[in-house]
């Protein structure tokens, strides 16, 4: 549903990172993560335009029907307003901006995902992402019965970047093998947990991700800084994180934010394996002359 209560409620990304997951709006935290690309961007006015993309479908036009049928007319939406995936230039930034995504018409899964969803929800329709290993997807469900009974419909799983497919679990298998994964501890099984919705925090954690991967590999330090510390802001107690951005503050020269970093892990984990030699980096980050700290 439209995500006004949530979008006044973030001003900034720090706030948005603070609410509860129940709240925690994704496709705010998506436009917010544009802003820090393009400062200037309208937050309000991006939000309304997505809104729009359910046109004839608003309002909950799906309530009630048949799974088979809301993904089909969600679908069919989808591609009428040109969504595809961008396989030709696939890790191109602008894949995984929401704004650039709107005007362009494509993008790379996650972000046709919240495009899908956010179409399928303002027809009425209980569709969340799925964060598959290496390839986001969506989940569309039944509606919970307000008298409590247990649906025995199997959820549709969608593949927006490929024009909404469905998604079978030869064809999961299939993804899974291209990630490296496994489908099932034994041959011709797949692991069901791997379909579970994600949430709207790990979403955003996930499209950052990306983005800062993007970034890294143009050598664009300060934008994979800014990625991960949004990351940190919707995870803060993530040993894995803190390591990650102090990382990266050591190829930007912030010596202190990577010993604060650093300190945090310890505190966090006082039993990993390699304490002896995260103590030797943070003194070696409090002096003042730089010293082998990789």
């Amino acid at each position: 549903m439209p995500s006004s209560q949530t979008e006044l409620g973030a001003a900034t990304f720090a706030t948005l990172a603070g609410l509860p997951d129940d709240v925690l709006d994704v496709a705010v935290g998506a436009a917010l993560i544009a802003k820090d690309v393009y400062p200037s961007l309208d937050v309000r006015a991006l939000l309304a335009r997505l809104d729009a993309l359910a046109g004839p479908l608003a309002g909950g036009a799906l309530v009630g029907l048949p799974l088979q049928h809301q993904v089909d007319a969600v679908n069919e939406r989808f591609r009428e307003l040109g969504f595809t995936g961008n396989v030709e230039d696939y890790y191109d930034p602008r894949n995984s901006l929401l704004p650039d995504v709107l005007e362009r018409r494509t993008g790379i899964p996650i972000t046709l995902v919240i495009v899908w969803c956010a179409i399928a929800r303002r027809a009425g329709v209980l569709a969340r992402g799925v964060g598959f290993p290496g390839h986001f997807l969506a989940r569309v469900d039944e509606v919970p019965s307000l008298s409590g009974r247990t649906s025995l419909t199997h959820p549709v799983i969608v593949d927006p970047f490929a024009g909404g497919a469905i998604v079978t679990d030869a064809d999961a298998k299939a993804l899974l093998r291209r990630a490296g994964g496994r489908g099932g501890e034994r041959p011709g099984e797949l692991d069901r947990t791997l379909f579970e919705p994600t949430g709207p925090r790990m979403t955003l954690v996930r499209l950052l991700t990306n983005l800062k991967t993007i970034w890294e590999n143009q050598n664009a330090h300060a934008k994979a800084f800014l990625a991960i510390d949004r990351m940190v802001s919707l995870v803060p107690d993530s040993a894995r994180l803190l390591r990650d951005r102090a990382n990266v503050a050591l190829r930007l020269g912030l010596r202190a934010a990577a010993r604060t970093d650093l300190e945090r892990v310890l505190v966090l984990d006082p039993r990993t394996s390699d304490a002896a030699a995260l103590k030797k980096r943070i003194a070696a980050l409090g002096t003042k002359t730089p010293s082998a700290l990789n």
